[in-house]
């Protein structure tokens, strides 16, 4: 039962490492950007983050409001 607790522990100590290899070797402790507003395609899409999505429909309502007060 040690034996294989060790084995396993050693494979996901190994994994870590290996995934975090790119950060040990660059040295500058950040990880991919993966905010979706990043993203060049997603942009190209019209596709953005829930904030931003939430302000710029918020704005229009504003707008449609204040069309709606003056008439």
């Amino acid at each position: 039962m040690v034996k294989i607790l060790l084995i396993t522990l050693g494979i996901v100590a190994f994994a870590v490492i290996l995934l975090s290899l790119k950060l040990l070797i660059k040295g500058d402790a950040r990880g991919p950007m993966t905010h979706i507003g990043a993203s060049k395609a997603m942009r190209e899409r019209g596709i953005h983050c829930v904030e931003s999505m939430d302000a710029i429909e918020r704005a229009q309502l504003r707008k449609e409001k204040v069309k709606e007060k003056r008439i």
